[in-house]
């Protein structure tokens, strides 16, 4: 099998790894073209090679790619979500799709904690005050004036608690503090973790974060029902999706002071827009621009994640794996 390789493999071993699985691959990573190839380039460089496999990250596969190429032994995906490949088509072609859950569950949930503390601790006021020279003769000013809170002791509730809730939930554990969890679909057999109702998550935790992706289900799911029932000195974060959360719900909440503070790193429009941008310079707002999950080693990561897939899945014959993604397929090659 010829696999064309566009999603980044910079680490040797994990390329190995996988020139070991397969007759050829070829590396064309999307990161020295400075982004993800579009359908036309995607096209020609399946041409160009002759693959009949791909691993990609953000490249988009759309429908069109994949009619161009019904040969296609698999389609690998190096995200948790496959969001960037038009599944239904790659399901009706009999093309296994496979994706990497968790790849960046660890940086998120380091970034989450730190953005949480730095809130908390009032990091980003204080730094500012002092590059503005405002330290004068009196050495106490600084302590009292910025005083923050520890985590340690702290209510923290997960709206999904699927990888990278349970990393956080892990981390926490050490501190201490207490996790709530709301997960229609999923219970956890750790009995320091509580599962709750969603009213009460909201009611009672001092940070909640959303770790849900977008469904029918989800898009707008959190509104003024739920934000409504944030306590005033609760830290709202969401590094997950920004259309989970209704927005303009959430801006009214940060503007009239009913909360102590949020934490975004996803934006209804990215770039943003200017509602997205209120937010962003709110006074109560840290907002970085969507890096929770960008760390070096969530490119080991996911490399390693599709390498195991895929050996489980062609090697050893496990069918039945979870990462991939549209099971349906099995069904359709065995009738063929």
């Amino acid at each position: 099998m010829k696999v064309l390789l566009t999603a980044p493999y910079e680490n040797e071993k994990a390329l190995r790894e996988l020139e070991g699985l397969f007759d050829e691959v070829i590396y064309r990573s999307w990161k020295p073209h400075g982004r993800a190839y579009n359908p036309t380039e995607l096209k020609a460089l399946l041409d160009e090679t002759e693959a009949n496999a791909l691993i990609s990250e953000h490249d988009e596969i759309t429908a069109d790619v994949l009619r161009a190429n019904p040969h296609l032994k698999f389609v690998g995906i190096c995200r948790g979500t496959p969001s960037n490949i038009d599944l239904a088509v790659a399901t009706e072609l009999g093309i296994p799709v496979f994706h990497t859950p968790a790849r960046n569950a660890q940086a998120v949930a380091e970034m989450f904690i730190a953005n949480v503390i730095a809130i908390m601790r009032n990091t980003l006021p204080a730094i500012d005050w002092l590059k503005g020279k405002n330290w004068g003769e009196g050495a106490h000013t600084s302590y009292l004036q910025f005083k923050g809170n520890e985590l340690a002791g702290k209510k923290v509730g997960m709206v999904g608690f699927g990888a990278v809730g349970q990393y956080i939930a892990r981390i926490l554990s050490s501190f201490p503090a207490e996790i709530l969890y709301y997960d229609p679909y999923y219970e956890d057999n750790n009995p320091e973790y509580k599962k709750v109702a969603l009213e009460e998550l909201f009611s009672v935790c001092d940070v909640v974060g959303i770790h849900l992706p977008v469904t029918t289900e989800t898009k707008g799911m959190i509104d003024k029902k739920y934000l409504s029932l944030l306590k005033k000195d609760a830290i709202f974060v969401n590094t997950a999706r920004a259309t989970v959360v209704n927005r303009e719900d959430l801006l009214d909440l940060l503007e009239t002071e009913r909360i102590r503070g949020a934490v975004l790193d996803v934006f209804y429009q990215e770039p943003p827009d200017e509602l997205d941008y209120k937010m962003i310079h709110h006074k109560n707002v840290l907002a970085t621009p969507h890096i929770a999950g960008a760390t070096h080693e969530v490119e080991d990561h996911h490399a390693f994640i599709m390498n195991n897939n895929l050996r489980e899945f062609f090697h050893e014959g496990n069918k039945t794996i979870k990462q991939l993604v549209n099971k349906t397929v099995l069904e359709k090659q065995t009738s063929n």
